[in-house]
């Protein structure tokens, strides 16, 4: 709920609806073309789970364990235990959306062994990010309600930021592990030509849900910099 702040009416909450708007707009774009795209079966008649195992034997990572997880669209690869976790209307599913998102966790996992530099600094920075989450909205509150500590507001803003930091290293990580995901289906002929152009609509409808996380973010960061400006203005 919008709320008040200081003498007046917190305003700046639309930028947050505009955020969640932007949000919904690009996952429900990403379930109604993966639903679209898992109707369709793909040529080679792979299943997720099998397409990251031939792409995973195929590129030197045999060690890597493809599991199943619970969850729509929870597919994704933990570096920490070497596994791709892959949702059940992924890896059981011979369909182009499916083949698609597994080699897409698969390009992650190629990152991950070649030293993709985009990946490693997402990878490092996630304990930092996580501690700014956590102390981001404290720090800032108190910075506004206890004028003597007001030098806690910009602390705020700039432990939220690094969300919005780690949502921007996030998208070359994941329009490169797409990119890696059309070679490695054509390489280990998981899918035909005709059928590539399938594969990009699921996985661009993908990508678009990190590009709107990314407007929600910086939506977020805009309004804590104007409800500050706000109270510098009463002070």
């Amino acid at each position: 709920m919008p709320y008040y702040y200081g003498f007046g009416y917190d305003w700046t909450f639309i930028l947050i609806i505009i955020g969640g708007l932007i949000s919904m707009f690009a996952s429900g774009r990403l379930k109604s073309t993966f639903s679209r795209y898992s109707m369709i079966r793909s040529a080679s008649g792979m299943t997720g789970a099998q397409t990251a195992r031939v792409i995973l034997d195929a590129n030197g990572l045999s060690n890597i364990r493809v599991v199943p997880i619970a969850g729509e669209l929870t597919d994704h690869y933990d570096p920490r235990n070497k596994t791709i976790s892959l949702s059940q209307s992924v890896m059981n599913s011979t369909s182009i959306a499916a083949v698609s998102v597994a080699a897409h966790e698969c390009g992650h996992a190629v990152q991950d062994l070649k030293d993709y530099k985009p990946y490693l600094l997402r990878a490092g920075i996630v304990p930092v990010v996580n501690i700014g989450q956590n102390l981001a909205m404290p720090i800032f509150i108190a910075g506004i309600i206890f004028g003597s500590f007001n030098f806690l507001v910009p602390i705020g803003i700039g432990l939220f930021s690094l969300t919005l930091l780690f949502q921007i290293i996030t998208l070359p990580v994941e329009f490169d592990a797409s990119s890696r995901a059309f070679d490695l289906l054509r390489e280990c002929n998981v899918l035909k030509v005709q059928e590539i152009d399938g594969s990009k609509k699921v996985l661009k409808a993908a990508a678009l849900t990190y590009v709107a996380g990314v407007a929600a973010s910086l939506l977020s960061v805009l309004r804590l910099i104007i409800i500050a400006n706000s109270g510098r203005r009463r002070d």
